[in-house]
Protein backbone atom coordinates (compact mmCIF):
# COMPACT_ATOMS: atom_id res chain seq x y z
CA UNK A 1 0.00 0.00 0.00
CA UNK A 2 1.75 2.96 -1.24
CA UNK A 3 1.44 6.55 0.72
CA UNK A 4 -1.53 8.21 -1.26
CA UNK A 5 -3.67 5.23 -0.65
CA UNK A 6 -2.99 4.91 3.19
CA UNK A 7 -3.57 8.32 3.97
CA UNK A 8 -6.89 7.80 1.96
CA UNK A 9 -7.65 4.58 4.15
CA UNK A 10 -7.04 6.39 7.30
CA UNK A 11 -9.05 9.14 6.46
CA UNK A 12 -12.09 6.73 5.37
CA UNK A 13 -11.67 5.19 8.40
CA UNK A 14 -12.09 8.26 10.75
CA UNK A 15 -8.46 8.07 11.97
CA UNK A 16 -7.52 11.53 11.07
CA UNK A 17 -5.32 14.22 13.30
CA UNK A 18 -6.56 17.73 13.67
CA UNK A 19 -3.57 19.78 11.36
CA UNK A 20 -2.99 23.13 12.99
CA UNK A 21 -3.31 25.76 9.78
CA UNK A 22 -0.55 28.14 9.22
CA UNK A 23 -2.05 31.17 8.25
CA UNK A 24 0.58 33.19 6.38
CA UNK A 25 -1.18 34.79 3.48
CA UNK A 26 0.82 34.69 0.67
CA UNK A 27 -2.46 36.17 -1.39
CA UNK A 28 -4.32 39.13 -1.26
CA UNK A 29 -8.11 38.61 -2.47
CA UNK A 30 -9.40 41.52 -1.58
CA UNK A 31 -11.47 42.98 -4.83
CA UNK A 32 -10.89 40.60 -6.94
CA UNK A 33 -13.03 39.39 -9.23
CA UNK A 34 -12.53 36.26 -9.69
CA UNK A 35 -12.55 34.07 -12.77
CA UNK A 36 -14.47 30.67 -13.61
CA UNK A 37 -12.77 27.47 -13.03
CA UNK A 38 -12.17 26.30 -16.05
CA UNK A 39 -10.84 22.69 -15.36
CA UNK A 40 -13.44 21.72 -13.27
CA UNK A 41 -13.99 17.82 -14.48
CA UNK A 42 -11.64 18.63 -17.13
CA UNK A 43 -10.19 15.33 -18.59
CA UNK A 44 -6.36 16.34 -19.58
CA UNK A 45 -4.68 15.10 -22.45
CA UNK A 46 -2.10 16.25 -23.26
CA UNK A 47 1.02 18.52 -22.48
CA UNK A 48 0.21 22.73 -22.65
CA UNK A 49 -3.15 21.88 -21.82
CA UNK A 50 -3.44 23.27 -18.34
CA UNK A 51 -1.05 25.18 -16.13
CA UNK A 52 -1.56 25.13 -12.27
CA UNK A 53 0.20 27.77 -9.86
CA UNK A 54 0.39 29.03 -6.83
CA UNK A 55 2.71 31.08 -4.40
CA UNK A 56 4.06 30.01 -1.34
CA UNK A 57 6.18 31.47 1.24
CA UNK A 58 9.96 30.03 2.26
CA UNK A 59 11.84 31.14 5.38
CA UNK A 60 15.58 31.86 5.87
CA UNK A 61 15.92 32.67 9.79
CA UNK A 62 13.81 35.59 10.51
CA UNK A 63 13.19 36.56 6.51
CA UNK A 64 10.45 35.94 4.52
CA UNK A 65 10.91 34.75 1.13
CA UNK A 66 8.05 33.88 -1.83
CA UNK A 67 8.18 30.79 -4.30
CA UNK A 68 5.97 30.94 -7.48
CA UNK A 69 5.62 27.83 -9.25
CA UNK A 70 3.89 27.12 -12.76
CA UNK A 71 3.31 23.10 -13.03
CA UNK A 72 2.59 21.53 -16.35
CA UNK A 73 -0.94 19.25 -14.93
CA UNK A 74 -0.29 16.81 -17.61
CA UNK A 75 3.09 15.18 -17.01
CA UNK A 76 3.88 17.18 -13.35
CA UNK A 77 6.74 19.46 -15.00
CA UNK A 78 7.47 22.14 -13.68
CA UNK A 79 7.62 24.62 -16.26
CA UNK A 80 7.74 28.55 -14.48
CA UNK A 81 9.49 29.54 -11.22
CA UNK A 82 10.61 32.32 -9.49
CA UNK A 83 12.00 33.37 -6.05
CA UNK A 84 11.08 36.90 -4.24
CA UNK A 85 11.54 39.38 -1.32
CA UNK A 86 8.14 40.28 -2.14
CA UNK A 87 4.53 40.00 -3.37
CA UNK A 88 4.20 42.04 -6.28
CA UNK A 89 3.15 40.78 -9.22
CA UNK A 90 6.47 42.00 -11.33
CA UNK A 91 8.14 39.66 -8.75
CA UNK A 92 6.22 36.80 -8.43
CA UNK A 93 3.85 35.74 -11.35
CA UNK A 94 4.72 37.29 -14.20
CA UNK A 95 8.85 36.30 -14.13
CA UNK A 96 7.31 32.60 -13.52
CA UNK A 97 5.42 33.05 -16.60
CA UNK A 98 7.90 34.49 -18.51
CA UNK A 99 9.95 31.05 -17.47
CA UNK A 100 7.09 29.54 -19.18
CA UNK A 101 7.25 30.90 -22.13
CA UNK A 102 10.75 30.08 -22.64
CA UNK A 103 10.28 26.92 -21.41
CA UNK A 104 7.63 25.64 -23.92
CA UNK A 105 7.35 28.41 -26.71
CA UNK A 106 4.62 30.90 -27.16
CA UNK A 107 2.77 28.83 -30.00
CA UNK A 108 2.82 25.71 -27.69
CA UNK A 109 0.91 27.57 -25.13
CA UNK A 110 -1.89 29.42 -27.00
CA UNK A 111 -5.26 28.23 -25.86
CA UNK A 112 -3.93 26.53 -23.10
CA UNK A 113 -5.73 26.89 -19.36
CA UNK A 114 -3.59 28.95 -16.25
CA UNK A 115 -5.39 28.10 -13.14
CA UNK A 116 -4.42 29.32 -10.02
CA UNK A 117 -5.95 30.29 -6.74
CA UNK A 118 -7.81 33.84 -5.88
CA UNK A 119 -4.56 35.63 -5.69
CA UNK A 120 -4.35 39.11 -6.89
CA UNK A 121 -1.40 38.66 -8.85
CA UNK A 122 -2.98 36.38 -11.16
CA UNK A 123 -5.50 39.23 -11.46
CA UNK A 124 -3.20 42.30 -12.03
CA UNK A 125 -3.68 43.91 -15.46
CA UNK A 126 0.23 43.54 -16.07
CA UNK A 127 -0.55 39.47 -15.58
CA UNK A 128 -3.93 39.41 -17.34
CA UNK A 129 -2.26 41.37 -20.55
CA UNK A 130 0.60 38.98 -20.96
CA UNK A 131 -2.20 35.80 -20.78
CA UNK A 132 -4.17 38.07 -22.87
CA UNK A 133 -1.40 38.56 -25.25
CA UNK A 134 -0.27 34.66 -25.12
CA UNK A 135 -3.71 33.67 -26.18
CA UNK A 136 -4.13 31.91 -22.93
CA UNK A 137 -7.28 30.95 -20.80
CA UNK A 138 -7.33 32.19 -16.90
CA UNK A 139 -9.14 29.90 -14.50
CA UNK A 140 -9.41 30.35 -10.47
CA UNK A 141 -10.30 28.39 -7.84
CA UNK A 142 -14.23 28.96 -6.49
CA UNK A 143 -14.67 27.69 -3.30
CA UNK A 144 -12.25 24.31 -2.22
CA UNK A 145 -9.03 24.69 -1.36
CA UNK A 146 -8.69 21.05 -3.33
CA UNK A 147 -9.45 22.96 -6.91
CA UNK A 148 -5.80 23.57 -6.59
CA UNK A 149 -4.34 20.80 -4.61
CA UNK A 150 -1.96 19.68 -7.27
CA UNK A 151 -0.65 23.32 -7.13
CA UNK A 152 -0.10 23.28 -3.22
CA UNK A 153 1.23 19.81 -3.04
CA UNK A 154 4.09 20.81 -5.33
CA UNK A 155 4.52 23.44 -2.97
CA UNK A 156 5.42 21.19 0.11
CA UNK A 157 7.61 18.69 -2.14
CA UNK A 158 10.01 21.67 -3.15
CA UNK A 159 10.19 22.81 0.24
CA UNK A 160 10.59 19.87 2.22
CA UNK A 161 12.25 17.30 -0.17
CA UNK A 162 14.77 19.60 -1.99
CA UNK A 163 15.08 23.39 -0.39
CA UNK A 164 15.22 22.68 3.36
CA UNK A 165 17.66 19.57 2.95
CA UNK A 166 19.37 22.05 0.43
CA UNK A 167 19.95 24.76 3.39
CA UNK A 168 19.86 28.04 1.68
CA UNK A 169 21.50 30.67 3.97
CA UNK A 170 20.43 33.87 2.13
CA UNK A 171 18.47 34.86 -0.85
CA UNK A 172 20.86 34.33 -3.39
CA UNK A 173 21.50 30.96 -2.39
CA UNK A 174 18.13 30.88 -1.84
CA UNK A 175 17.10 31.12 -6.15
CA UNK A 176 20.46 29.15 -7.12
CA UNK A 177 18.87 26.10 -5.18
CA UNK A 178 15.61 26.85 -6.55
CA UNK A 179 16.80 26.18 -9.85
CA UNK A 180 18.75 23.17 -8.70
CA UNK A 181 15.59 21.87 -7.09
CA UNK A 182 13.38 22.11 -10.10
CA UNK A 183 15.58 20.60 -11.56
CA UNK A 184 15.92 17.20 -9.85
CA UNK A 185 12.30 17.56 -9.52
CA UNK A 186 11.91 17.56 -13.39
CA UNK A 187 14.87 14.66 -13.95
CA UNK A 188 14.60 13.05 -10.47
CA UNK A 189 11.06 12.56 -9.10
CA UNK A 190 9.19 9.69 -10.73
CA UNK A 191 5.36 10.09 -10.47
CA UNK A 192 3.19 6.84 -9.90
CA UNK A 193 1.06 8.80 -12.00
CA UNK A 194 3.36 8.71 -14.51
CA UNK A 195 4.22 4.89 -14.96
CA UNK A 196 6.98 5.65 -12.19
CA UNK A 197 8.53 8.11 -14.88
CA UNK A 198 10.09 11.58 -14.15
CA UNK A 199 8.28 14.53 -15.84
CA UNK A 200 11.08 15.49 -18.05
CA UNK A 201 11.16 11.34 -18.91
CA UNK A 202 7.56 11.14 -19.43
CA UNK A 203 7.37 14.19 -21.55
CA UNK A 204 10.26 12.13 -24.57
CA UNK A 205 8.05 9.04 -24.57
CA UNK A 206 4.97 10.97 -25.39
CA UNK A 207 3.30 9.18 -28.67
CA UNK A 208 4.03 11.71 -31.39
CA UNK A 209 6.01 14.00 -29.43
CA UNK A 210 8.56 15.42 -32.38
CA UNK A 211 10.11 18.64 -30.09
CA UNK A 212 8.91 20.67 -32.81
CA UNK A 213 7.13 24.49 -32.17
CA UNK A 214 3.65 22.75 -32.74
CA UNK A 215 4.16 18.81 -31.53
CA UNK A 216 0.60 18.02 -29.60
CA UNK A 217 0.68 14.22 -28.27
CA UNK A 218 -1.79 11.86 -28.12
CA UNK A 219 -3.75 11.04 -25.18
CA UNK A 220 -2.68 8.31 -22.51
CA UNK A 221 -5.55 8.45 -21.63
CA UNK A 222 -7.23 6.56 -24.78
CA UNK A 223 -3.43 4.89 -24.92
CA UNK A 224 -2.60 3.32 -21.48
CA UNK A 225 -2.31 -0.63 -22.09
CA UNK A 226 0.04 0.54 -25.15
CA UNK A 227 2.08 3.12 -23.63
CA UNK A 228 2.33 0.24 -20.31
CA UNK A 229 4.29 -2.09 -22.85
CA UNK A 230 6.05 0.23 -24.77
CA UNK A 231 7.60 1.40 -21.00
CA UNK A 232 7.81 -1.86 -19.54
CA UNK A 233 11.24 -2.23 -20.41
CA UNK A 234 12.30 1.08 -18.93
CA UNK A 235 13.92 0.96 -15.71
CA UNK A 236 13.44 4.00 -13.32
CA UNK A 237 15.08 4.26 -9.75
CA UNK A 238 11.82 5.39 -7.61
CA UNK A 239 12.97 7.71 -4.65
Amino acid sequence: MGRDQFERFCIDSGYRIKRLRNYRVTTNSLGVTRFQNMIKDIKVTHVNQVFVSDITYFDIGAKTYYLTFIMDLYNREIVGWSASDNLRTESTTLPALHRLISERGRSNIKGSILHSDGGGQYYCKDFKALTKDLEMINSMTEEKVYENSHAERLNGIIKNNYLHPYGSKNFISLKKQLDRAVVMYNTGKPHKALEKLTPSMFRKTIDNENNSSSYFPLSTVNNLNYKRSKLSNKKVNVI
